[in-house]
């Protein structure tokens, strides 16, 4: 997986017919920076409003997902999310000239072939996973649905479902790794069964369906005179159905196609969670409710979770600056350069990292015996950090200073010895004006909060110091 956030290199669109409106429209994916996530556009209403691609937005489940604010809708979004899941990027606008997303062929694989022609864009800052911290179970007795999230480095599905149908009976699909996405996966298109499509119609649904976005499956004895009709329904002049009961001779992809449109479902359905997910997802009989419905859950306890703000810091990770490289960002050295790598960075905050040790100089006459780091170097340090942060908003850095001019609900919770790794996290609380940023900075030895303060810089050009 991914430990950094990517978008694409450039715009890709996409035109066809919207399974459910049957409206034409064009869906374009546009880069986005760091931390934008996913966001639909609907550049056909006025004012052109942007939605987000969240989980409490979800409006309608009528044989999709549908995302609504207000008079602002995106249906049927599971596709498109599943591709971007799929290929684990992480940031991207998607504009639309219509309400929802062409179908083309009721797969995801067109949504991934156009992504991949473009192509992906590492960008300087961390992915935010959703770590799954222990098993989170949901289920829905009636409908004999069952979703599970386990533990695990990865992201894994597995999803069983069972048609009650001699034609599909019970099927399995897993994705062991989301490399596995592209070919196994991003290929299967959404089917329905035949006894289903009038009730679609009359409902006013897949007014865009046809033979070449959709797998029907025939469960039932049918006869010449209602395949005459479904001639007429789809504007085709003859159907058949071959032996295995799939409407007008449509071969499978897979044995297993239907399960594994299924999975393809969940992942596009989960990605509403709104992070990556690390975990395993069991499911059976999953559908549209019950994965927006556990999804929820699982928004839920993240969110809870984020509530400690702590970074998460990998010592193994390649940081995104070293020492030697915030040679060139801040105007600090020994004694008093107290960053030592950054890793992770974005327009709106930085997390930087301050090995602590017993040969620090400050040691030697504070607290003798005792040894405590002094708290104004923990704001300091903290400062330094954000330094980061306001110098990355500049085209070119190396023209200005950082100053730090103000502190205010400055705490100190716990002391800082030798040994300890300070995480400092700083975070822009309003938008840079006039050359002033004010931004949130605490730091956090493993999971506790040792040091938090409300401090401002200012941005000075160098050749008016001179």
């Amino acid at each position: 997986m991914y430990t950094k956030q990517h978008t694409i290199k450039e715009p890709v669109s996409l035109s066809g017919v919207g399974i459910h409106t049957g409206e034409q429209a064009t869906m374009t994916f546009l880069p986005a920076p760091p931390d934008h996530g996913y966001k639909f556009q609907r550049i056909d209403m006025e004012g052109q409003p942007i939605i987000d691609a969240d989980v409490d937005l979800v409006v309608d489940l009528s044989r999709g997902t549908t995302i609504g604010q207000g008079d602002v809708k995106v249906y049927t979004v599971e596709h498109t999310l599943a591709a971007l899941v799929g290929l684990q990027i992480d940031n991207v606008l998607i504009q639309l000239d219509g309400p929802e997303p062409p179908i083309m062929d009721g797969s995801s694989i067109k949504y991934v072939e156009a992504l991949m022609e473009v192509g992906l864009e590492e960008q300087a800052a961390q992915r935010k996973f959703f770590e799954i911290p222990e098993g989170i179970f949901y289920e829905e007795k009636d409908r004999k649905v069952e979703i599970a999230a386990l533990p695990l480095n990865d992201y894994r599905v597995t999803v069983m479902v069972d048609y009650n149908s001699q034609v599909l009976g019970s099927q399995h699909a897993m994705m062991a790794d989301i490399e596995q996405f592209v070919t196994e996966i991003a290929p299967c298109r959404t089917f329905c069964f035949l006894h289903e499509v009038q009730a679609l119609r009359q409902a006013n649904l897949i007014k865009g369906g046809n033979f070449n976005n959709a797998i029907v499956v025939v469960d039932k004895l049918i006869s010449d005179e209602e395949l005459a009709d479904l001639a007429d329904v789809f504007n085709l002049p003859k159907v058949e159905v071959k032996e295995e009961g799939i409407l007008n001779n449509v071969d499978l992809r897979f044995p297993n196609e239907p399960a594994r449109h299924k999975l393809l479902d969940v992942i596009g359905d989960l990605a509403l969670v709104g992070r990556p997910i690390k975990g395993q997802i069991l499911a059976a009989r999953p559908g549209h409710a019950a994965n927006v419905g556990f999804a929820k859950k699982l928004k839920k306890i993240m969110l809870k979770l984020d509530k400690n703000n702590v970074p998460e810091y990998d010592p193994n990770q390649t940081p995104l600056y070293d020492s030697t490289d915030l040679d060139e960002l801040l105007a600090h050295r020994y004694p008093f350069k107290l960053v030592d790598k950054i890793t992770e960075l974005s327009e709106k905050h930085v997390v930087g990292i301050k090995n602590v040790t017993v040969n620090e100089q400050f040691f030697t006459g504070h607290f003798p015996g005792n040894p405590v780091m002094p708290g104004v170097l923990q704001i300091e340090a903290m400062a330094q950090t954000g330094g980061v942060l306001v110098m990355n908003t500049l085209e070119d850095p190396h023209n200005y200073w950082s100053y730090f001019i103000g502190l205010d609900d400055c705490r100190f919770r716990k002391m800082v010895v030798p040994g300890d790794t300070m995480i400092m996290k700083c975070e822009l609380l309003a938008p840079i004006r006039r050359g002033i940023a004010k931004m949130k900075g605490q730091t956090f030895i493993g999971d506790k909060l040792v040091c938090e303060a409300v401090m401002t810089a200012s941005i000075v050009r160098k050749e008016e110091t001179e």
